[in-house]
């Protein structure tokens, strides 16, 4: 027989586990967190502060990099030749250039007293000088050598001649001395490890000779040759554009260097000056 409970008094099932029961703490009535230690950690701003520093640091080297990537050299824009003729113009003196910065050693130009001995010194060392500018050249060790063959600027003949005029007006023709003999050696031995140095003294040997030695040409001419125009000075063809032919030669050789293989050329000129200079004061022996 059924049973005749009531539903409402039957007993309600009881979960299985009891939820805990935790009396309310008078620690968290009003929850804070400024109990926590903040000390160790570094505030936003401080964060920041370092983040910009280090950004900062980061920005100016890229932008010292750069500027030092668009730093221009005097006479860059012409071209790399007219770097060289920069730095070489600075080497004259005060009395021989504008440009100039070297103070005046011994006595100018004008004030010379050549002899014939010395002046046929001279001339023997710049054909030994010039002999090895032209086979180097042609040997051609680095490709970029061979664009200077041929150029109208070679000298070494004329001065063939020169010495034979000579030689046919009695004069002893003497071997060359240590300063030609030094440069050459020189010559050979850096062109066969050192384009860049070697293209240096390539230009300016040339380059002088068709300037400032025209002139030294002239007046010793005036002086002990009766104003005789040697072969030495002589150029089939317009002088300046032969000139302006190797420049542009130059200039495309030097396109494919690096500016630090630019300096490294622009900072044998000095050398180059120095081996020139004990050549063109045989003159005066």
């Amino acid at each position: 027989m059924a049973s005749t409970t009531p539903i409402s008094q039957i007993s309600q099932p009881q979960p299985l586990f009891k939820k805990p029961h935790f009396p309310p703490s008078k620690s968290l009535k009003n929850p804070s967190f400024s109990s926590v230690p903040t000390s160790n950690y570094p505030s936003s701003s401080r964060l920041f502060g370092k983040f910009a520093d280090r950004k900062m640091v980061v920005v100016v080297a890229a932008t010292a990099a750069a500027e030092k990537s668009k730093k221009r050299y005097p006479g860059e824009s012409k071209g790399f030749v007219e770097e060289m003729r920069f730095v070489a113009m600075k080497l004259h003196t005060k009395d021989q250039a504008k440009e100039g910065e070297k103070e005046p050693q011994g006595q100018p130009v004008a004030k010379w007293a050549p002899s014939v001995d010395g002046y046929l010194r001279f001339l023997v060392d710049s054909k030994l000088v010039y002999d090895t500018l032209e086979r180097i050249v042609e040997r051609a060790d680095f490709p970029e050598y061979a664009e200077f063959r041929n150029t109208g600027l070679e000298r070494s003949e004329g001065l063939a001649k020169d010495l034979e005029w000579f030689k046919q007006q009695g004069h002893i023709i003497p071997e060359p001395s240590s300063p030609g003999a030094s440069y050459a050696a020189y010559l050979e031995e850096l062109s066969k490890k050192d384009p860049q140095a070697f293209i240096c003294h390539f230009y300016n040997t040339y380059f002088a000779h068709s300037a400032g030695g025209r002139m030294i040409g002239k007046k010793v001419a005036e002086k002990i040759l009766d104003n005789k125009v040697l072969e030495f000075y002589k150029w089939d063809g317009e002088l300046s554009q032969l000139l302006q032919n190797v420049r542009e030669k130059l200039n495309r050789v030097a396109e494919s260097w690096s500016r630090e293989e630019k300096n490294h050329c622009l900072e044998e000129t000095e050398k180059s000056f120095k081996f020139s200079g004990d050549i063109l004061r045989l003159i005066l022996t």
